[in-house]
């Protein structure tokens, strides 16, 4: 596999992610006690938003998951004749 793929497929894997992480820590103006809500703000947004440890936890999930995927590219576990669909039996796409 060219490093230009596993560049992007890490690019790919940090975006998902960052979404997977994003509410992890997050807390609401419901949730806090002594806060309230200024004119003009969503009652739902978050008031401990911090973009620095999302960066950071993501990069450290894509990192794994990056590594379970090269692993699997390299050792095979699992490929394209895993999955049968309609009941059928494994096609052998011959490559």
């Amino acid at each position: 596999m060219k490093w230009t793929s596993m560049v992007a497929i890490y690019g790919l894997l940090w975006v998902l992610s960052a979404f997977i992480v994003m509410p992890i820590g997050l807390r609401t103006p419901d949730e806090v006690d002594d806060y309230t809500v200024e004119k003009g703000h969503a009652d739902s947004a978050p008031v401990n938003f911090r973009p620095g440890r999302i960066a950071l936890r993501a990069t450290i999930l894509a990192a794994g998951l990056c590594g379970l995927f090269y692993l699997n590219w390299t050792q095979g576990w699992i490929t394209r004749q895993t999955f049968t669909f309609f009941g059928g039996a494994p096609v052998d796409l011959g490559y």
